[in-house]
């Protein structure tokens, strides 16, 4: 039985993940992170709102759970059936979001904390999941290698990372304690760095963030997605605590072992892993207010 991952291995490989998503979550706040402006001008428009310019009214916007959820299973479903497949996914999945609000518009601005947080979710989530399931074309050829559950895990630590911030949690050592807490059940006291150690933790994560920006300074869906890669391979330090984190359901893997279909089984399953893993984040953050402020309820 090989022997447990110590505690001080995990930090040093969550504390440049989380300084690494910091300007990969900047490139996704981005109002055209994924040239979802350009998009829109192919996409009908809604009531003439999209000639307007008004942002969308919280109860008209078409994006809600039940709705995103069909969608993304319609996608996915659509994207494996033919060669090529993860690309229809990705596209589908973008046109899906053409026209709803991004961060950086009107629409954004007057959208609480949940609200936000229900964006990083089922926006952005929709895409590292979709990075995550694409192993899954290959059925259970795929197990022979941790490349899903790497990227599972580097899409949901990114979005746990969003998630903190959109409470106002900006402090290193907090955000790597709720990460080794949700992603790898470790209850860890993170300690702050030196002036050296602090350092070097900078040089490894600007060689995970690498190049985010173009020449225009704007950050692409392929930018963003190679920094995912490099997040999900960083993962593989410790490659035994990957299975720790949030998973879907167990039928969600029977059907990502079947061949031809096993990208919509993963993608399900990282979709419920990555649900799941926003409501533990939610407790953690929860039970750590109660115990900021005992005296409250």
């Amino acid at each position: 039985m090989a022997e447990p991952i110590p505690d001080a291995a995990i930090v040093a490989v969550l504390r440049p993940f989380v300084r690494a998503s910091r300007p990969v979550l900047d490139g996704l706040r981005d109002a055209d992170a994924f040239g979802l402006r350009h998009r829109a001008a192919s996409v009908a428009p809604v009531s003439g709102r999209a000639a307007s310019g008004r942002a969308p009214a919280a109860g008209a916007a078409a994006d809600s759970a039940g709705s995103d959820r069909a969608a993304a299973g319609r996608a996915a479903a659509d994207g494996a059936a033919a060669d090529g497949g993860d690309r229809q996914l990705r596209e589908r999945l973008l046109d899906a979001l053409a026209a709803v609000r991004v961060p950086g518009t009107a629409g954004w601005v007057a959208m609480d904390v949940a609200a936000r947080c229900r964006w990083w979710i089922y926006r952005v989530g929709r895409v590292t999941t979709v990075a995550a399931a694409v192993p899954g074309l290959g059925g259970a050829l795929a197990r022979t290698l941790p490349v899903s559950a790497a990227l599972g895990l580097a899409g949901q630590g990114l979005l746990l990372c969003a998630i903190a911030g959109e409470h106002g949690i900006d402090d290193e050592e907090t955000v790597v304690a709720m990460l080794a807490s949700v992603l790898f059940d470790r209850a860890l006291t993170v300690r702050r760095l030196d002036a050296a150690a602090d350092a070097a933790v900078e040089e490894k994560a600007e060689e995970l963030t690498g190049d985010l920006r173009d020449g225009q300074g704007r950050s692409t869906v392929r930018r963003v997605a190679t920094a995912l890669w490099r997040l999900g391979r960083a993962l593989y330090a410790v490659e035994g605590e990957l299975d720790k984190r949030p998973h879907g359901r167990f039928y969600h893997e029977a059907i990502g072992l079947l061949p031809g279909v096993g990208a919509v089984g993963k993608y399900l399953g990282e979709w419920s892993g990555l649900k799941r893993a926003s409501k533990q984040a939610h407790r953690w953050l929860a039970r750590r207010a109660g115990s900021a402020h005992p005296g409250t309820r």
